[in-house]
């Protein structure tokens, strides 16, 4: 079978990493760019970090293309949970290469626009704020008919908010972007944190994880021991719920997860609620889904899948 062609919008991240570190192993995937955003961290962070991570995966055949440097209205706001570098206190080796001339945006436009008259249509695994995306398509909506499917972690339905009583990160780190794309007609299949609170990265499996990754076994149990949020009440368990990597999961294991269609809205004016998002699980608005939301996961699958793939670093298989 041909390799899915995929971008991976980005804006690593600790969770960013470890979903970058499984597809660079999954030669089901050809991995046409990494586009960073201002998100975890500042593009310039974000960037470097991205060029650092396919440094460490031995992917630097990978083109990086440096995005949007803030939001497309609000000003930034940066992760909590990722360390000052946003990669924890882990050290990760030093970039030999540098980013691509070509910006985000602009090559969204061409790798899309390309897409749409070739037919051979792209994949977009979008990890952090839809900037770069949304951007894109206020430049060039034709773009869309370039794109396969959008793939994104982000957003809370039924789950309660991570940063905020109502809202997700990525949603709320650029409200107005997801707007722009939930609008867009593409396809979208939404893994919110009504399906990442669902696998927890407990201490248990990080041990597994260092046991089978051979070379980037010390960093990948680093990056992992410090996602720990000590955080019982909230998850019921030790452990961080592993967000962005379950993008790479539902493209490869679309067996492990179950959705529902609902027509998505995101707040984007009200200070209170900024960045919710709703779903209208049952036609109340009158108009048609929008988006296929990951309900349910299968925890113990997804684990074993990432234990199989992460183990590749030990056999020393690249894609």
């Amino acid at each position: 079978m041909k390799p899915i062609p995929i971008i991976v919008d980005c804006d690593p991240g600790i969770d960013d990493t470890i979903a970058l570190l499984t597809a660079f192993v999954s030669p089901e995937l050809d991995i046409r760019g990494i586009t960073p955003v201002c998100g975890n961290q500042p593009l310039e962070r974000t960037v470097r970090n991205a060029l650092q991570v396919c440094e460490l995966g031995n992917r630097t055949d990978v083109p990086v293309y440096a995005g949007c440097f803030r939001p497309m209205l609000r000003e930034p706001i940066y992760g909590q949970f990722h360390g000052k570098s946003g990669l924890g206190n882990t050290m990760l080796p030093e970039p030999k290469k540098t980013a691509e001339t070509l910006s985000a945006v602009d090559f969204l436009i061409e790798a899309l626009s390309n897409a749409a008259e070739t037919g051979e249509k792209i994949t977009l695994c979008c990890l952090g704020p839809m900037t770069n995306l949304a951007v894109a398509l206020r430049m060039n909506p034709q773009i869309a008919e370039g794109v396969e499917r959008i793939v994104m972690m982000g957003g809370a339905y039924r789950e309660a908010g991570n940063r905020t009583m109502t809202s997700e990160f990525n949603v709320l780190a650029d409200p107005h972007a997801a707007h722009v794309v939930f609008s867009s007609g593409i396809p979208i299949v939404a893994l919110a944190l009504d399906a990442t609170h669902q696998v927890m990265l407990k201490p248990e499996h990080v041990a597994e994880f260092a046991r089978v990754s051979g070379r980037i076994s010390e960093t990948l149990a680093e990056l992992m021991a410090f996602w720990d949020r000590n955080d019982v009440r909230r998850y019921g368990s030790r452990g961080g719920p592993l967000h962005d990597p379950l993008v790479m999961a539902y493209i490869l294991a679309p067996h492990l997860f179950e959705t529902q269609k609902a027509r998505v809205f995101v707040e984007y004016e009200s200070e209170l609620c900024m960045g919710q998002t709703i779903a209208d699980w049952y036609g109340k608005s009158g108009l048609e889904p929008n988006a296929d939301i990951v309900t349910k996961v299968d925890a113990e699958g997804v684990i074993a899948f990432f234990l199989a793939r992460l183990s590749r670093y030990a056999e020393e298989v690249v894609a």
